[in-house]
């Protein structure tokens, strides 16, 4: 018994001092989206930020592909000791339903650190698509089933479910064009290619106020804070109708939990002071604050919402 309780002793004191002395070397941060989308830009402001803090590199390694589940299995098979994490977005818990066999289970195989923001999408159209509002695009695409087309940042991504939502509740056919990234996607939308996008707001909002894009609706509860002048899906013909996009930092399952709750009030500092609340407030962002508890709950609960919607929309994983 004596030396059990040593041996007990001596691991808590190997993980207060890895937590202590943590991070001593280069974080990988791996985001599983292309460059250039929200995901990457976010994570690239928080690498900063983490760098700034502790004096340590984060670097930041993009691996697309396969909605997501390529990078994401990279961090699942990583050493649990911090020094690999996954920036995640609510790609990751509606794949849990999506893509049920997929190499790794999210609330099994990762430990929930801390989110960093959320968002509203924008429904953009092609610039000279005959549709001036919501309205006249829903009689669009009624008249003319399978004609238009909305582009993705790949199946699963919170701009295909938002496009699924849509489609299955204003009873609309429209093709889903999915991409490897959303940088693709938004350059086809922008070229006339493909009809329709999904969008986050931060990433889309320029392009609207430039009038490269029509602005048809926000996808949020109400009105986005900087394209006030444009409805939401639910005013504007879709009742009740909401879709958003949120981004978290998950670690492999086993990390220490020291090291986790370090990085969870780490990333919750930097997110919630005041000058970034305001820098992101005019992008269209709202800061994330939780404890490591209550974000894993909030995960948990947003992989059981997007379960429904998988099912009601008849989303596909291929399609």
């Amino acid at each position: 018994m004596p030396r059990l309780l040593a041996l007990l002793l001596g691991l808590c004191l190997a993980f207060g001092a890895s937590a202590q002395d943590y991070p001593n070397r280069a974080v990988r941060i791996i985001v599983p989206f292309a460059p250039g989308g929200s995901a990457d830009v976010y994570a690239r402001f928080l690498a900063t930020k983490l760098q700034e803090s502790w004096g340590q590199s984060f670097v930041i390694d993009n691996r697309p592909g396969a909605g997501s589940i390529i990078g994401t299995d990279a961090v699942a098979k990583s050493a649990p000791d911090g020094y690999t994490l996954l920036l995640m977005s609510n790609a990751h818990t509606v794949n849990e339903s999506l893509i049920p066999n997929k190499p790794f289970q999210l609330l099994r195989d990762f430990v929930p650190i801390a989110p960093i923001s959320s968002s509203d999408l924008v429904l953009v159209a092609r610039g000279d698509l005959p549709a001036r509002d919501l309205g006249e695009l829903l009689k669009l695409a009624k008249s003319k089933p399978g004609a238009l087309s909305y582009a993705s940042s790949g199946p699963g991504t919170p701009y295909h479910m938002a496009g699924e939502l849509f489609k299955a509740m204003a009873g609309v056919d429209i093709l889903h064009v999915p991409y490897k990234g959303s940088s693709a996607a938004r350059t086809d939308v922008l070229g006339g290619q493909v009809d329709l996008m999904f969008d986050a707001v931060p990433t889309m909002v320029e392009y609207v106020r430039g009038g490269k894009v029509k602005a048809f609706a926000t996808t949020g509860k109400t009105r986005s804070g900087v394209l006030p002048e444009v409805p939401t899906v639910d005013e504007a013909g879709v009742p009740k109708y909401e879709a958003t996009i949120w981004l978290g930092l998950m670690a492999p399952k086993g990390t220490p939990p020291a090291i986790v709750a370090k990085l969870n009030a780490e990333v919750g500092r930097i997110v919630g002071a005041p000058e970034v609340a305001k820098a992101w407030k005019v992008q269209g962002t709202v800061p994330m604050l939780m404890g490591v508890d209550e974000f894993a709950r909030y995960v948990a609960d947003d992989i059981t919402k997007w379960a429904h919607i998988v099912q009601v929309s008849g989303a596909k994983a291929d399609k």
